[in-house]
């Protein structure tokens, strides 16, 4: 090749490659903005097929409300069929939410209005579909009549509702009874309670100044937060088992009072249960043991991660308003606040629903399960729509503890606390009675978690009953009614 052209060819492939290089953010630009664009396309593709439904769904989404012109709302039924949310039609064609059961179901239920509360509020969208027969969906349409709303299947149970609102009365507390298993919600019921017919009235009094520290609204079950009391002795014990396989042979001499960190500790009306091991000292809610287990032989790292892994100080798994549990004592706390806090005062705060789920979990094994208030939707024609299946939370308890826990449960309820409302009925139970003081003067919450045939769980109950020093009504009572009515039914 003659020199001339070997140089021609050697000058075009330099500024060939010159170009390229000059070329290369352009390119790099193109192959960015066509994946911008591939990403963009498939997020679209997703949001339609997976996620549309349930941005449409959520609850503070108000597009919601536009359903109404084509839909009336379904219905909310308890699981053994009792309608306890429904909407009337009168002859001018104007709907009316109405609760046949006024207050009973009222936190639980909620309103249908002032921005919505409960089932109503987190069950808005499904209430407000309609899944019948499309060939009465078209009839419909044409006739210009509004297609039913499918209907909400809730876990409660109507007999443990009612038996909780009557035991209680007009005293201030709350009540959870999940099923042992599968910790599906059969009762939730808070007192004082409001009539949601009456709504109107309910949201003018509780926002004027008169009202304005009521607390009708708050659903105590999920949103009041309470000293454990004694309930959290079974942390405490469960705790000391963790650390001390040898944990049978703890021994401790009760006086009836005595100093722990320069803190003053005595047991209830300063009774001297002489000599106990950690059984008697559980049975009995020896609170100088505790103290003495707290103070003496527990890490106080290893309680508070342990605390954590039974949901202290996170949300709650549940579809609805819950508050969160709090517990604050670690191993750099001031060694002062640890007698106080492992018997289930101090900073510590609980709610029924969290307490329960702990108790659950040791009938269950250690594994937790979250709780359900819901198992099913069906149409207007009773056809299945969608359903629940329990969930599990995880093993927050390690099985073997929760074996060796369960007896000493029993005996708070054969000789214990427990014993004067629990022992000899024609089923077990295992449990932990509470009395949480809330102030300087004495005045205490009266708590009760548990469940029912300890070998073979069926419910668990917690139940906490506000200011028993005054109206003298025991958590443990109301559980001891709401288990009879739960076996005279099964």
């Amino acid at each position: 090749m003659p020199p001339e052209m070997q140089a021609l060819l050697d000058r075009e492939k330099d500024k060939a490659k010159k170009n390229k290089i000059k070329n290369r953010p352009i390119v790099l630009m193109t192959y960015m903005m066509v994946i911008v664009f591939l990403c963009m396309f498939g997020y679209i593709i997703y949001f339609m097929e997976v996620r549309s439904e349930d941005v449409v769904a959520n609850a503070s989404n108000k597009r919601q409300d536009s359903f109404a012109k084509f839909v009336k709302r379904g219905d909310i039924i308890t699981d053994d069929g009792t309608v306890v949310a429904t909407t009337e039609v009168d002859d001018a064609g104007n709907e009316k939410r109405v609760y046949p059961y006024g207050g009973m179901f009222a936190h639980t239920v909620g309103y249908n209005s002032y921005g919505r509360s409960g089932i109503e509020l987190a069950y808005n969208f499904d209430l407000m579909r309609s899944h019948i027969n499309i060939g009465q969906m078209v009839y419909n349409d044409l006739a210009d009549v509004k297609n039913p709303g499918d209907n909400v299947i809730m876990t409660l149970d109507y007999n443990l509702q009612n038996t909780a609102a009557e035991t209680l009365g007009n005293v201030r507390g709350a009540v959870v009874v999940l099923d042992a298993s599968t910790s599906k919600v059969l009762c939730m019921y808070s007192s004082p309670t409001f009539d949601p017919n009456d709504i109107d009235n309910v949201w003018e009094s509780v926002h004027s100044e008169e009202g304005s520290q009521s607390t009708v609204l708050l659903n105590r079950a999920t949103q009041g937060l309470y000293a454990p009391g004694s309930t959290f002795k079974v942390i405490t014990a469960m705790e000391y088992i963790r650390e001390h396989p040898d944990y049978e042979n703890y021994t401790h001499l009760c006086n009836g009072t005595d100093i722990f960190n320069s803190v003053s500790i005595r047991c209830s009306n300063s009774t001297a249960h002489g000599q106990v091991d950690l059984t008697s000292s559980l049975a009995h809610s020896c609170n100088t043991s505790f103290a003495d287990i707290g103070t003496n032989y527990l890490d106080m790292d290893s309680l508070a991660d342990f605390s954590e892994d039974l949901l202290y100080n996170k949300d709650i798994p549940f579809k609805g308003n819950t508050s969160k549990p709090v517990f604050t004592l670690n191993g750099k706390s001031d060694i002062s606040e640890i007698p106080q806090t492992v018997i289930g005062q101090g900073n510590t705060l609980t709610t029924p629903l969290h307490n329960a789920l702990i108790m659950q979990a040791i009938a269950n094994g250690g594994y937790m399960m979250e709780p359900m208030l819901v198992s099913r939707l069906e149409n207007a024609d009773g056809g299945v729509v969608k359903t629940y299946k329990p969930k599990s939370y995880g093993q927050v308890i390690e099985p073997q503890v929760t074996k060796e826990i369960i007896p000493m449960l029993e005996a708070v309820c054969t000789s214990g606390t427990a014993s004067s409302y629990m022992a000899g009925k024609p089923y077990t139970v295992a449990g932990k009675t509470g009395t949480a003081e809330y102030d300087n003067n004495g005045n205490c919450n009266s708590w009760f978690v548990g469940f029912s045939t300890s070998d073979k769980p069926d419910i668990v109950v917690s139940v906490v009953v506000e200011d028993y020093t005054s109206n003298q009504l025991s958590g443990t009572y109301v559980a001891s009614r709401l288990m009879d009515q739960y076996y005279n039914d099964h």
